[in-house]
Order: C-alpha cells, then structure tokens, then sequence
C-alpha cells in the first residue's frame, strides 16, 4: 500500500467512503491519524487489540514511534502506542502522508478463532510469531486442556517453567494450585520431604505439627518438575508410585493420600543417554513423556528477537521506571548475529544491563554491548553456539585459538574467580546450577 492510497490530494478530515469500507473489511490492523495525531479511524481488529471502545475513537489522542530509530517507513518494526497516555506495545508499518498517517498492525493474525493464543491472555509470557514458536503456540492450545503428563525438553534459558505455566493457564485446573520446584536445586533428603511431606516426628528436625508435601498442595492443580533428569533413582520409584496409584504417602506415614494432579516436567538432558547410563528409570520416562514438547533455542527463532528485546523493554523500564530507549539498526542487527548461548534468559539479562547504563535520551547504540557480543557476531556459524553467555565483565582473551570445549572450560573458569557463588555463575552463564556442577566435575575445576 503506498502513501497515494491514503493521502488524499487536500487536506480533510473525512476519508472517502471507499477507503474507509476497504480497510474495515481487513483482517490486519489499521489506524488512520491526521498530523495533529488525532485519530480518524481504526478498523475493527485495531480497535480490539488495542483494547479502544468503539465509542470513544473519535475524542482520542494517539502517537505513535519505532522503537527501532534507524529503521524507515517501509520495515515492520516494534512501535510504542500512546493512547491518551496509555503505553501499547505493536509491531507494524508506520507511513506518513502530508496530511494523514497510517499504521498496519502485523502482530494480528487473521484466519484465527476467538480462542486463539494471540487473544489469551494466558500466551502473555510466550512471545514469539516464528514459525517454530506458532506451531509450539498451537501444540499448547491442543493439549492444554487434558491431564496426560507433558515432558518438557529445552537448552537453559528458553523458559521452560513459562511454558509449564501457560498450560496451566489453559486447562481445565487453572482456577487450582500450580506449584513448581527445581528437582536439582535441593538436596535429596529435603526433596523427599518437600514433594511427599513427612508426619510429626518422622525424621530428626521434623516439624512437630508434620507438613503436606507439594504433591498434596498440588491437589486438583498442577505440578511442575523441573530439571527433573536430576533426581535419584529413590525417588523416581516414589513418584512412578504416585502417578500410577494416585495416591501419596508422606514420609513416616503408612496411610496413603488421594491425590488428583497433572505433572508437567522439564529437563535440559537427553534421557535416553540417562536411561542408558541406569541414572533414569525407563518406565517412569514413558508416564512423563505422554506429551513431548521441545523448546527451541534462542539461535533458532532468529525472527523473534526483536520481539523479545521490545518485551524486555516493557518489563524492565516499568521495573526501573525509565523512560524507552531506542535502538539503533546496528545494534539490532548485530543481536541478530548473536547466537544466544544463554537463550531468553541471557537476552533478558542484556536488556536489563542496557536500559542501566543508557544515558538519557540517548538510543542504545553498538559501542554500548559487551565486547563479546560484537567478536561473536563476526565468527562463522560453525564456532558460534560456542560462544559465552552474556556479561557484564571483559571478554576472554585469545578465544579464536581455542577448542569449543576449551572455551567454555575458559568461559567457566573466568566466572568462577570473579563470582562468589555457584548459583552466581550459572546465573551469569545462563545455565542451570545442576548443569554447572557437571560442568565443573568435566572440567575438574572444583579442586
């Protein structure tokens, strides 16, 4: 669409009839403002999504910028929408005539029911339009509303407990309890007693009033397990008890609970290298694998970035209550390079660094990334998935001569003598804690 096709050839307020007919049967978006941003006239799904009464469009004020400052008229890009002061985040088109502009929201997808995920509220964490990421988005939808289990593969950092959630969110039990815990982030003994609960007096230090466990606060609700490729082979043969018998015995007990629940799981590892191995039982596998869902990585959703980075702005401007800064082409551009070892979470984090030390006013320009986010996005794809994780500090120094591996025992080691703590690490580097306990005992770094 050109600008001749909404800029009439006089100034007016009123669009011609035809014009106006022509865009309220589109399934796309549209706002039409004049210079003064006033707005004179949004089709039906722009009213929607921008959450716009039908009957107040006509006393409204709208502005409307890029948040990406060098792009042109022509690209689709991320916009802020101020409407009477309320903020709107929107990828689209944005032309300007020489008395009328006009904005084409391609976030709407036509085609899609009133159900869809784009309508729900409860895809509000899940931000992507990739191809990957839709077809992941419509999976969900499908399978959200049953209670088989659904096992949960992904790299760290691309949101798996978000996704758990989200199913939550569109099931039958998202009026009851979800409850979520790291299966290697606490000590065997206390996972027991944190999943199965334990009567009075059943262990030494115990509660003197006894403590449901999580399995029983999840009742009629859902359980989420993350890393769960970490617990122990004991306790895996109490939680096949659990799914199989639907039933929970605490810890000291010998009466056995009812318990109604949905288990989402979610590990970073592959199982049948740990059902190989004897450290994961291959029965208890296949009653969490009914539904296999797999996260792509962050380096495969290459048309999702700038979507993510716009989300992460919304997120951590309000938190720092800064104003939006933008972003510079270059910038853009090279994040899109990046390979994302650390996936959302790295990316978040990036963010999150960026807006701090933005100088008012200014544009987040290249000169502003870590230097290694720059080196990385000149190497070839070939080294690229072995670059760092996203820091704050100096990158390492020579990284072109080392082996993959040599790299990230490098990458790890630097963290390790600058960090004072393990989870500060894995943190820094975007990985889980339990992965970087394996990493250290590979590389032999703990000594």
């Amino acid at each position: 669409m050109t600008e001749a096709a909404f800029a009439p050839q006089t100034e007016q307020t009123n669009l011609e009839p035809i014009f106006t007919q022509l865009i309220n049967y589109m399934d796309q978006g549209i706002l039409v403002l004049d210079n003064s941003n006033s707005l004179l006239h949004a089709n039906l799904p722009a009213l929607k999504n921008l959450r716009i009464n039908p009957a107040e469009q006509n006393n409204l004020t709208i502005s409307i910028r890029s948040l990406i400052q060098d792009t042109n008229s022509m690209e689709t890009a991320q916009h802020v929408v101020s409407i009477n002061g309320r903020e709107e985040l929107i990828v689209g088109q944005l032309y300007s005539g020489e008395y009328q502009k006009l904005f084409l929201m391609s976030f709407y997808q036509p085609h899609l029911p009133e159900t869809s995920f784009e309508s729900n509220s409860a895809f509000e964490g899940v931000i992507g339009e990739s191809e990957r990421m839709r077809r992941l988005k419509t999976l969900i939808t499908r399978i959200a509303p049953g209670p088989s289990s659904v096992l949960i593969n992904g790299e760290s950092g691309t949101g798996k407990e978000v996704i758990a959630n989200t199913i939550h969110k569109l099931s039958n039990r998202a009026q009851n309890p979800f409850i979520a815990i790291n299966c290697a982030a606490i000590p065997d003994q206390l996972l027991e007693s944190e999943l199965f609960g334990y009567t009075k007096g059943a262990f030494t230090g115990a509660s003197s009033k006894g403590r449901i466990g999580l399995i029983q606060a999840a009742n009629k609700g859902t359980l989420f397990l993350d890393e769960i490729g970490d617990m122990s082979l004991q306790l895996q043969a109490k939680l096949l008890r659990v799914l199989e018998s639907r039933e929970v015995m605490p810890v000291g007990s010998n009466t056995a609970v009812p318990v109604d629940i949905r288990i989402i799981s979610a590990t970073n590892r592959n199982f049948m290298d740990l059902i190989a191995q004897n450290s994961f039982r291959e029965d208890l596998y296949y009653r969490l694998n009914v539904i296999p869902l797999h996260l792509p990585p962050l380096k495969e959703r290459q048309g999702d970035i700038h979507l993510l980075i716009n989300y992460f702005m919304e997120i951590h401007t309000r938190k720092l209550s800064v104003a939006y800064p933008g972003m510079t082409q270059e910038t853009l551009d090279c994040l899109n390079r990046y390979p994302w070892p650390g996936n959302v979470r790295e990316l978040s984090n990036l963010v999150e660094y960026l807006i701090n030390i933005v100088p008012e006013g200014d544009q987040i320009s290249l000169d502003l990334l870590p230097p290694h986010f720059t080196e990385s996005a000149q190497q070839t794809p070939a080294t690229l998935t072995a670059t760092p994780a996203f820091s704050t500090h100096q990158p390492m120094q020579n990284t072109s001569k080392l082996s993959l591996e040599e790299m990230e025992k490098q990458s790890i080691e630097d963290a390790i003598a600058r960090l004072n703590s393990r989870q500060a690490v894995a943190d820094e580097l975007g990985i889980g804690i339990a992965t970087l306990y394996r990493k250290i005992k590979k590389y032999g770094l703990g000594k």
